[in-house]
């Protein structure tokens, strides 16, 4: 019978030297204590790799600060407007009912059709106007940046 055949691959020189470095680490004699040395290379190249994930982590919680103290001024900012918003709104409601209770009032002496007729174009024309700059202040509020006020 013929001898097995092998076959012989060479690692690259960059694993030749690390494993030399390993074998120099685990290679103790018998009797001796296991006192293990690390080359000062792999011990640089441990530290090199320690500091960059370090300062990696580091620009990882920089960037989440930084995004959760924008998303926390936009949602100052968005929750600013939308007080704005509401308290026009209230205050558009408040006159809208004033404006109609005076309506009522106007239709209530009104002396012939003639006179309802002319109060209720009054007033028609009167809360069309009024909607119309209602709604592009509400419209303008809305729209406007948290941090100035129109």
């Amino acid at each position: 019978m013929a001898a097995p055949r092998v076959i012989r691959h060479d690692p690259p020189s960059g694993l030749t030297s690390a494993r030399r470095s390993l074998a120099a680490m685990t290679d103790t004699p018998k009797g001796t204590s296991e006192n293990y040395q690390i080359p000062n290379e792999l011990r640089d190249f441990a530290e090199q790799s320690v500091d960059q994930a370090r300062k990696a982590f580091s620009g990882f919680l920089d960037a989440t600060l930084k995004a959760a103290t924008s998303l926390e001024t936009q949602a100052e900012s968005a929750q600013g407007r939308f007080r704005d918003v509401a308290g026009d709104a209230v205050s558009f409601a408040e006159q809208n009912m004033a404006a109609s209770f005076d309506y009522a009032q106007k239709l209530l002496r009104a002396g012939s059709v003639e006179e309802l007729l002319r109060i209720q174009t009054e007033f028609a024309k009167s809360q069309l106007e009024t909607l119309a700059r209602q709604v592009q202040q509400l419209g303008g509020t809305a729209g406007r940046s948290g941090d100035t006020k129109a």
